[in-house]
């Protein structure tokens, strides 16, 4: 199946709606506008493998793009709009994309790239006027909606988040079907695992730049369901859309969960999440503690999994499972998980390591970046794939994270993995976010550093410091604990929720 599947049986079936403004797009005008929108690209030239690169904030209009492109075997890329001008014209030029649309909101962005990005030959704007951008609208309206008789199946090129260092484009093979034919993995998933179907209400709050937003979205569409887009995640507003539009299904990362038991008691007694059936969440690893309060808030319906952008594996549990091996991400429901040592030796239960997915094949590549290729492939197995975590197995085997390998502190030659302290400072009072890294210690090499955004009303200062240092003693190895507490006004966070620790360091470095 697919959003025409869905045209032609119920063309006023709503495939998305927009809180706060309350725009829907229905799965008629979705199938005709990215039809017309396909005839718009194939006139400029582009054709199968070729790329359409997209900027904007949650719009609906996002969906046409990506239906466009797939029905016309292109791959998508959109842009993280929150990126300054030469970032977004290094995804662009990096990405090779021949074909450029922009939301009227990112006008100054777009603007400031058109000398810098000349490889591309088409240029449309929707939501208003852009400077050097052809009209959306007016573009789209002159063009045929009749579907091509041949339309094979395109797919995301999508940029990984850039934590560690330059963003790195996940070039897929191209799927030989066309968009018609059934076969849409992670759809195939969300039907199994999820129950998605045509009465699912999807609510996505988070980035649609983002790979699970985007990817998550279009399986929905596929599958015949609503999407419910939030403009941005806000942790009232998405309980009140859960309310007002039945939500059964939605995603999230671990820090909306936090930021949702942050509220009052009132208000979130206030809000009915009766309907919600699934609630998933991946991204980074959840603190224990705050998924037992969201399953003891929400029930059982939290459904966990671990993936990551290049598509090489995953793992997935349910809430049931979770409770009797609290932290853990899953078992494998797609590849196989290996754990190895620094010099590619495979580890047993219990010990920690890179975590590896095995495939029958080699599942991406880093785009114009062979050396990152390899750099994730094992060294003697480059069907084994890393998206560069440290975690371990169970007897069982069930995979825990314990941290990204970038971000591990080596202190007095011990490794500490900065997600573990994290979790512990969490859900303290005092704090609204924190972030762990090493700074630099000319004893121990490293030493913990706590960054700490303080709670409304909390009073930042050396008597909060030791509070918060003792509190995480009290919880784990002391050696685990921050030697400094650093106040500050906020942390460099994605608007997926992701801490931006390279960020971080640059800016304790620079201070």
């Amino acid at each position: 199946m697919y959003p025409g599947t869905y045209a032609a049986e119920a063309p006023d079936r709503v495939a998305a709606v927009m809180t706060g403004t309350g725009e829907t797009l229905t799965y008629g005008d979705l199938e005709r506008r990215s039809v017309q929108l396909a005839h718009v690209l194939h006139e400029a030239g582009l054709r199968p493998g070729d790329v359409v690169a997209l900027l904007t904030e949650n719009n609906l209009r996002a969906f046409e793009v990506y239906w466009a492109a797939m029905r016309s075997g292109l791959y998508i890329t959109a842009v993280n709009w929150h990126l300054k001008a030469d970032e977004v014209a290094y995804i662009v030029n990096d990405s090779g994309a021949t074909a450029l649309i922009v939301s009227a909101e990112q006008a100054a962005t777009a603007e400031a790239i058109t000398g810098l990005t000349t490889g591309v030959k088409l240029k449309l704007a929707f939501g208003g006027q852009v400077k050097g951008y052809g009209g959306y609208e007016d573009t789209i309206a002159t063009a045929s909606d009749a579907p091509f008789a041949d339309q094979p199946n395109g797919s995301t090129m999508l940029y990984s988040s850039g934590t560690t260092g330059r963003p790195k484009g996940v070039r897929p093979s191209l799927p030989d079907r066309q968009v018609t034919e059934p076969g849409e993995a992670l759809a195939g998933l969300a039907s199994m695992f999820f129950g998605v179907n045509q009465d699912s209400v999807y609510l996505s709050p988070g980035p649609i730049y983002h790979a699970a937003p985007l990817r998550w979205c279009g399986s929905i569409q596929v599958l015949g369901g609503t999407v419910v887009m939030t403009k941005r995640f806000d942790a009232e507003q998405v309980l009140a859309a859960i309310q007002d539009y039945h939500v059964t299904h939605a995603q999230f990362v671990p820090t909306m969960f936090v930021r949702m038991l942050q509220l009052p008691q009132d208000t979130r007694d206030r809000y009915d999440v009766s309907s919600l059936r699934v609630a998933i969440h991946a991204a980074a690893p959840c603190p224990v503690e705050v998924k037992q309060k969201m399953i003891a808030w929400w029930g059982p319906v939290l459904f966990e999994y671990y993936a990551g952008t290049e598509g090489n594996g995953m793992t997935a549990i349910d809430s049931a499972t979770w409770l009797t091996k609290p932290g853990t991400v899953g078992r494998p429901i797609s590849g196989t998980v290996r754990i190895c040592a620094d010099d590619g030796t495979e580890l047993p239960a219990g010990q920690a390591g890179g975590v590896y997915f095995e495939s029958e094949e080699i599942p991406f590549a880093y785009h114009n970046d062979p050396d990152k290729t390899r750099a994730a492939q094992h060294r003697d197995h480059p069907n084994w794939t890393t998206l560069g975590d440290i975690g371990y197995l169970d007897e069982d085997g069930f995979l825990f994270l314990t941290d990204r390998k970038a971000f591990t502190i080596i202190s007095g030659g011990v490794n500490i993995y900065p997600q573990e302290t994290e979790n512990v400072l969490a859900l303290h009072p005092a704090v609204y976010d924190v972030a762990v890294i090493g700074v630099p210690d000319p004893e121990m090499g490293e030493s913990v550093a706590a960054f700490v955004q303080p709670a409304p009303g909390a009073v930042p200062g050396p008597e909060l410091e030791q509070e918060i240092i003792a509190f995480v003693k009290s919880k784990i190895a002391g050696y685990k604990a921050p030697r400094t507490v650093r106040f500050v006004d906020s942390l460099p966070r994605s608007e997926a929720g992701k801490l931006m620790k390279k960020e971080l360091k640059a800016r304790y470095a620079s201070a």
